[in-house]
């Protein structure tokens, strides 16, 4: 069976859903609503389509749940990264969705950490995370999420007339990120630019038409 790789979803990293809320709605013209609890990680998170079975999601720790059993995903716990979130949400990190998640883990040329296996209702989903939480390449490597059969989580988001262009990484070694990131099958969902700092942004398109730029 040949591996399909698609962008699942980008990542807003906030100290606070009301925090990343006001931030994208100064930017975007929208609010994404509140959506769900993630038990196992203590996170939670607002969520809304950005075409081709894709989303935008607003992530930040859940102040009212407890420590969890193991490190947060998304390199959550590094005290450097909430710094970041407390000074402002910004574009973080991006998710590919896959058919075959175990074919991915096992012809990647980097550690992708290990599989876990994450249940809400029927739904059920599988995400690689590595046992520390931690994100390659400063969250430009993208995790990757294989879900369970039947129709993606999007199409009962409530619509915003939201619509990702592309994804841009930059890195000060392009070539570097690009081998990577062929390897794994998905260099053609995103740009690389260089630059001193390695980052992840999102063009979006507005409902006024407008392109913005999610940094």
């Amino acid at each position: 069976m040949t591996v399909k790789n698609k962008i699942d979803h980008i990542v807003i990293g906030a100290d606070s859903l009301e925090q990343g809320m006001d931030a994208l709605q100064k930017i975007l013209g929208v609010v994404l609503p509140k959506a769900s609890k993630h038990d196992a990680m203590s996170t939670h998170n607002c969520v809304a389509p950005v075409g081709n079975e894709s989303f935008i999601e607003i992530l930040s720790v859940d102040p009212d749940a407890p420590m969890p059993n193991r490190a947060r995903w998304f390199d959550m716990d590094n005290p450097h990264v909430q710094a970041r979130f407390k000074k402002s949400a910004c574009a973080y990190h991006w998710v590919v969705g896959t058919t075959d998640l175990d074919a991915v883990m096992a012809n990647s040329p980097i550690d992708m950490g290990e599989v876990v296996t994450f249940t809400r209702g029927e739904r059920s989903w599988r995400l690689n995370i590595p046992k520390d939480g931690s994100l390659s390449e400063n969250g430009l490597i993208p995790t990757f999420i294989e879900w369970s059969p039947g129709a993606h989580p999007s199409t009962g988001m409530k619509e915003l007339g939201l619509t990702l262009e592309s994804v841009v990484l930059t890195h000060p070694d392009p070539e570097k990120l690009e081998d990577v990131l062929q390897a794994l099958g998905v260099s053609q969902l995103a740009s690389i630019i260089k630059g001193d700092q390695k980052s992840v942004s999102f063009n979006m398109k507005v409902p006024s038409g407008d392109t913005v730029f999610l940094k």
